[in-house]
């Protein structure tokens, strides 16, 4: 991988007053693949330790893929705790994908051990936990343990999707990770839905009925 930039990473603004407070493991969660046409939900929750700190973990969004799959390594060696929460598609058009997003961060949190004590939580709303918990908006970008965790769900979700586009390999999923990218809307029209698409999205129910030659 080439040399990766020194670039300043999120801060630990909300943990150091947490761990003022006495407050040792606080977990921090985010997800991905909210917006995804197709494939699961992702959610991460991650406990970091005061040190040593990674000083360029930050949102995944900001980073490259071979970055972010570097930087879970390291999170991984050093983090106190770090678990997984995935909704796939069916319970997606059961619930909802916010609710699924909420269900995917639940099993996430519950996986950890040892358990946190406080959590940091990506955007406005956040599920019932419970344990205390803040939601921060834009937090992989303001809070060091969700960026954290945002880093660990897009690697572990991106891995997912390459998977399914192994099983899948005429929507190209390894390239797009199941979002609605034009390359995606042409497979699409091309092909039709499988399985793993949520179908009760409504651009992905506008591109469909829109085709007037699907299924045909």
């Amino acid at each position: 991988m080439r040399q990766r930039k020194r670039r300043r990473g999120a801060p630990a603004t909300f943990e150091r007053q947490l761990w003022a407070a006495g407050v040792r493991l606080i977990g921090g969660v985010d997800e991905a693949g909210r917006g995804a046409w197709a494939g699961p939900v992702v959610a991460v929750a991650v406990i970091m330790p005061k040190r040593p700190r990674i000083p360029w973990v930050n949102d995944c969004k900001l980073l490259r893929p071979d970055e972010r799959r570097q930087l879970w390594e390291e999170i991984r060696g050093v983090a106190l705790a770090w678990g997984v929460g995935i909704v796939g598609p069916e319970r997606i058009a059961e619930v909802n994908v916010l609710r699924a997003t909420f269900e995917a961060m639940v099993q996430a949190v519950h996986s950890l051990h040892p358990p946190a004590e406080h959590l940091l939580v990506d955007g406005c709303h956040v599920p019932k936990f419970s344990l205390p918990c803040r939601a921060i908006v834009d937090g992989d970008q303001r809070c060091y343990s969700i960026a954290a965790a945002s880093v660990g769900a897009k690697v572990i979700r991106d891995s997912l999707m390459e998977q399914l586009a192994a099983q899948f390999p005429q929507y190209g999923f390894e390239r797009h990770k199941g979002y609605g990218t034009k390359d995606h809307q042409r497979a699409l029209r091309e092909h039709g839905p499988c399985s793993c698409h949520r179908l009760a999205y409504a651009p992905l129910q506008r591109l469909l009925q829109g085709n007037l030659n699907f299924g045909a």
